[in-house]
């Protein structure tokens, strides 16, 4: 995997306006400084492990495990790091990056809204001033997240350009910080976008594989037979392979196969025919992209995982096969959920339960004596709106319908 100026096998890069060109090039000279200050390091693990619950604990699924009776299944939780989900451990990095620089503001896009929120929690945390872009579908659907951002002290703009979702988010956070360079620092949420953004979010995320390893090596006294993830744009699937990517381990990364694969109504960049190398926002990776290079319209249950591209670090470790890419269709998706939370009491995002799906299609065919990671990127219960949207719980949709009325009958008062 050749990283030199943000290219992974001919993947990746930097294609950015002109104007940009210094704000990048003063971010990547003050991440390299970053990376090889042992201080710097430290006073992240630190930080990672006072503020946001670090090391987060790997959990042995017994009763998953006996249900299916093939290997053992253990759950890395990054549910239970701050804010619910893997996206701290990024932020909380670029904060201190932030806090070097001397920037007093930060931006970012969200999806599912659990970046907007760890963005929204930094900010507060250091004192900076933030705003969070937000395709207008994802507001509507995410509206919780959005009450915590505004709670938090965010600015909160709803994209209503193009699908109104990831994708159009990003755009919009790109030109303000084309707009605000000199005192904004753009907090890209994923693994994807300009060298070195894909590098910097898969150096923070790391911190899940590091941990990882080291708790299963605890418990087994022996490396996994397989490691899964889902894959959006790519954070949480890197940060947990990371760990294992020298060892004789299988590294499986799902994306949301939507519909089905045959339908056109997913968000499957590396486990489809779909996907076609292109460049986009800033770097060249595999987009779903029609023959004229218009991004098509995603599709997936989870509102994190309906980005039209994918980090160039996963396509290049496509490329060479040593990552195996599968989808899990949101009817799997959803079965895997109730499954999951039945069994065990556990609550994964609609994101992190695509790896669970595929996790339970293939662990009965494997050996009891041997062990699967699946990483839990996120928790499900702060999404309630679409978790219970994605059951079709019909008392739920009652409760809401309830809370409308009485809202309606508070404003004829």
């Amino acid at each position: 995997m050749n990283n030199e100026r943000g290219y992974y096998q001919g993947f990746g890069g930097a294609f950015i306006p002109e104007i940009l060109t210094a704000t990048f090039d003063q971010l990547v000279k003050a991440f390299q400084e970053a990376k090889h200050d042992p201080g710097f390091w430290q006073e992240y693990l630190e930080i990672m492990s006072t503020y946001s619950c670090r090391p987060t604990p790997l959990t042995f699924a017994e009763n998953l495990t006996r249900h299916f009776g093939g290997a053992k299944i253990y759950i890395k939780r990054e549910d239970l790091n701050h804010t619910g989900a893997h996206k701290a451990n990024n932020v909380m990095g670029q904060g201190l990056l932030v806090k070097r620089m001397g920037k007093t503001r930060v931006i970012a896009e969200t999806g599912a809204g659990q970046h907007g929120v760890a963005t929204a929690t930094m900010a507060a945390k250091f004192g900076f001033e933030c705003t969070i872009y937000m395709g207008e579908v994802d507001v509507k659907r995410q509206r919780p997240n959005v009450f915590w951002m505004e709670r938090l002290g965010a600015k909160v703009v709803p994209v209503k350009d193009g699908a109104r979702t990831l994708k159009d988010a990003i755009n919009e956070a790109f030109r303000d910080w084309v707009r605000n360079m000199d005192n904004t620092h753009y907090v890209l949420g994923t693994a994807c976008g300009p060298h070195p953004f894909p590098e910097m979010v898969s150096y923070f995320q790391s911190i899940i594989g590091t941990e990882a390893r080291k708790q299963i090596l605890k418990a087994e006294n022996k490396l996994p037979e397989r490691v899964y993830a889902c894959v959006g744009g790519g954070s949480n699937a890197l940060g947990i392979f990371s760990g294992f990517m020298d060892d004789p381990v299988a590294l499986v990364g799902v994306e949301a196969g939507g519909k089905g694969l045959n339908t056109g109504l997913h968000a499957s960049r590396l486990s489809s025919k779909d996907g076609s190398i292109g460049v986009a926002q800033g770097y060249k990776t595999f987009f779903l992209q029609d023959e004229d290079g218009q991004m098509k319209e995603t599709h997936s249950v989870a509102a994190g995982l309906d980005y039209v591209g994918v980090s160039p670090i996963l396509a290049g470790l496509k490329e060479t096969g040593r990552v195996r890419f599968e989808a899990a269709t949101d009817f799997e998706v959803i079965e895997a959920l109730a499954l999951t939370i039945q069994k065990e009491g556990v609550i994964p995002a609609l994101e992190s339960a695509h790896a669970f799906a595929r996790a339970f299609k293939e662990v009965p065919s494997l050996s009891p004596s041997s062990a699967i990671i699946i990483n839990q990127s996120g928790r499900g219960d702060k999404d309630i709106f679409t978790v219970a949207d994605a059951f079709s719980d019909p008392a739920w949709k009652a409760f809401i319908q309830q809370k409308a009325e009485e809202y309606n009958a508070e404003k004829l008062y």
